[in-house]
């Protein structure tokens, strides 16, 4: 990157053209929106409301995405070759496409086919171009310029064996400087440094499941959201009314990404946790390691099936109810041939509640001695005591909730459930006893999965005259992107697949990142939980972006020791820092926490550091961090804002920071369901300066 680039202050001014086109636009698109408010009153026809509801809607979003806060409008430029001799065409590329008054663009947005050659273009295939210029810009003021040429004697494109420079990366000197940024506690874009092999995956067919294989700062996380943003650009009809949806592994993850897709244009997108799937009960409950790994379990199909079938009981004994001057007999053969005739017809369980009712009544007056209707038996006995239970006990109205509270409260109807399905020690370590108010019950998150493999086996509940009792409907996507995916078990996968409309999926992971209770091997045990209606594609992340060469040894070794299989990413990052590591004494722990959170503040400035602690020693080292008034959030409280958080490892996947202590690497191993996987998330968290403080001793992998 040249110091003064010659056309430093020509290309200033272009993106300051840019900028004032923007601005003509967002005033424009608000005096549409007030002449549709002043042209058509609200007293006007139903289908004039209607039109000025859908403009506005359509205006409002317009004007969310040209809404672009600190985030810079133009990252670059494209020359290439145009119809004529000589004639050269330029295109600048940016976030948003910008016209100017005439229409005539002014900025390409990165999505559209013809920006394709700024993150692909090589020395091999320089796909038209002659230049490729790259922007290193702060807000709209253009910093300096870095050009890549391409043709005959261009070094900067093809080194003299003819291989790429820098591992191919583009632009290498932009990236580098944007790597070296501090880190801010949100997770910022890459459009503007977008690779060839990363701009591959976000530009991918849609149909069926893309599998992301990529390691700690490979940035496979950014890249599955830029392709859910490019995706939504290049189909947004269908897409926008089908919804694009992301799945994060946890809140903190959530909130860590909460600005990527509002700053590519795309504020429309669902982001969620698993649990939001499933509304209404709450959460909290935390499993014993058995239970949690055998809720997971695909087996657990066939226990809440079977648990559901079980609740379909005929009578043990005949039911004899009195009627006006004779008696009413319902047989307990009769209820067997009802339940039977329920099953074959219905699907939903709750939905065969009404032909059982009808049915029972039907059997009921068809014994009466007296001329009668089944509508005059259910007047005159649905009320009875015994009529109620009999009706309960034979096809029982339940939501998922009550259900599984049900199951897990009664070690009779666990076994009658499970039996050959799970080991005894299995279907007891569900057990719960039974609380008196459901509504109190908070359940653990193994629990969302089964609940919902619950609600689609039982339907919605009716009441009285048809009516729906429940919305269980499931709303199901045109794509859905899962982040973290290896962590998800067999069930959680099988529920995020049931959202799919017509499976396509972008799912992201690292195998050696695999800290969950049924860690998967490969990602064909993956791939067999999730929809395939179309072929699924696995492709892999090699590089990596975030973490110096130098702390990445440290951590390959770990992974080595967890999953030798698998290949550590490359990382493009050198002379950095090593990693410092701090033997100490349980007693003195805490002191060196707070004296190397100290050390590590002054070295990153404004950055942001990280105290990553086994779960169970969170609050130690928090009174620790206090007594020295060393000010501090949590990060399932208040995400990553402080300059200092203590994070648990159970949670820090996925987050980048300056700093990283790690403390007790053997407790987290000892602790944790993939202990060694673990340690390798956190020792792969942080940007410039790492630490490991420990009492115990270390791990022998990381010796």
């Amino acid at each position: 990157m040249t110091e003064h680039h010659p056309d430093l202050a020509e290309e200033q001014a272009n993106i300051d053209h840019a900028y004032d086109c923007l601005e003509t636009s967002r005033t424009d698109a608000w005096k549409l929106r007030g002449l549709t408010d002043a042209g058509i009153a609200a007293g006007g026809t139903m289908q004039a409301r209607y039109e000025r509801d859908v403009f506005d809607e359509a205006l409002v979003n317009r004007l969310t995405q040209l809404d672009l806060g600190d985030a810079a409008l133009v990252f670059g430029r494209i020359d290439r070759r145009a119809e004529g001799p000589d004639a050269v065409e330029s295109f600048h590329i940016g976030r948003l496409a910008v016209a100017d008054e005439k229409r005539d663009p002014v900025v390409i947005d990165w999505r559209a086919p013809v920006a394709e050659p700024f993150y692909r273009a090589t020395g091999r295939d320089p796909m038209g171009l002659l230049r490729r210029r790259h922007f290193s810009v702060q807000g709209r003021n253009l910093l300096d310029i870095e050009d890549e040429l391409f043709g005959d004697g261009h070094l900067g494109v093809v080194e003299e064996d003819g291989t790429p420079p820098h591992n191919g990366l583009r632009g290498y000197s932009t990236l580098l400087s944007v790597l070296a940024r501090g880190r801010t506690g949100q997770l910022g874009d890459i459009v503007a440094t977008i690779q060839g092999e990363q701009d591959e995956i976000i530009r991918s067919p849609q149909a069926g499941v893309l599998v992301v294989q990529g390691g700690p700062g490979t940035g496979k996380t950014v890249v599955a959201l830029h392709r859910a943003a490019y995706l939504l650009y290049t189909y947004r009809f269908p897409l926008e009314a089908q919804g694009v949806l992301v799945i994060g592994p946890n809140r903190v993850f959530l909130r860590y990404i909460e600005r990527v897709l509002p700053s590519l244009g795309e504020a429309g997108i669902e982001q969620i946790v698993m649990a939001d799937l499933v509304p209404d009960v709450r959460y909290g409950h935390r499993d014993n390691p058995l239970a949690a790994t055998t809720k997971g379990d695909q087996r657990m199909i066939k226990v809440v099936a079977k648990a559901i079938r079980d609740r379909e009981r005929p009578l043990r004994e005949d039911l004899v109810i009195p009627f006006r001057t004779t008696f009413l007999r319902l047989t307990a053969h009769d209820s067997s041939r009802i339940i039977k005739a329920a099953r074959r017809r219905y699907r939903h369980h709750n939905a065969g509640r009404r032909y059982v009712e009808t049915e029972f009544y039907a059997t009921l007056a068809a014994t009466s001695r007296l001329e009668t209707t089944p509508e005059l038996v259910r007047e005159a006995v649905s009320k009875l005591d015994e009529v109620w239970i009999a009706l309960e006990r034979m096809w029982p109205l339940l939501t998922p909730a009550q259900l599984l509270h049900d199951l897990y409260g009664s070690k009779a109807l666990l076994k009658l459930a499970s039996e050959p399905t799970l080991t005894p020690a299995e279907y007891e370590s569900l057990f719960r006893p039974r609380g008196e108010d459901l509504e109190a019950v908070r359940w653990s998150d193994p629990d969302i999965a089964l609940l919902d493999e619950a609600r689609e086996l039982l339907g919605p509940r009716q009441g009285k005259n048809g009516k729906l009792e429940d919305d269980v409907d499931i709303r199901t996507y045109g794509h859905i992107v899962i982040d973290e995916v290896q962590d998800l078990t067999p069930m959680q996968l099988r529920m995020a697949g049931r959202r799919s409309l017509n499976g396509s999926m972008t799912i992201v992971g690292d195998i050696a990142q695999a800290t969950g209770p049924l860690a998967p091997s490969n990602w064909d045990e993956v791939l067999a939980c999730l929809p395939d209606k179309k072929e699924s594609r696995i492709v892999g992340l090699s590089i990596g972006y975030r973490i110096p060469t130098e702390m990445m040894e440290l951590a390959t070794k770990v992974m080595m020791a967890a999953t030798p299989e698998l290949r550590p990413p490359t990382s493009v990052r050198g002379g950095g820092t090593p990693p410092s590591v701090i033997a100490t004494t349980h007693e003195l722990l805490g002191s060196a926490v707070v004296s190397a959170v100290q050390d590590i503040l002054d070295e990153v400035g404004d950055g942001k550091c990280a105290v990553v602690t086994p779960d169970s020693m969170m609050e130690e080292v928090e009174a620790a961090l206090h007594a020295a008034g060393v000010k501090h959030g949590r990060a399932t409280r208040t995400g990553l804002e402080g300059a200092v958080t203590v994070v648990p490892v159970s949670v820090v996947k996925g987050l980048e920071l300056d700093g990283v202590i790690v403390v007790e690497p053997a407790r987290i191993v000892a602790e944790e369901h993939q202990g060694l996987r673990a340690l390798y998330v956190a020792l792969t968290r942080a940007t410039k300066r790492q630490t490991v403080i420990h009492a115990e001793p270390l791990p022998p992998s990381m010796l």
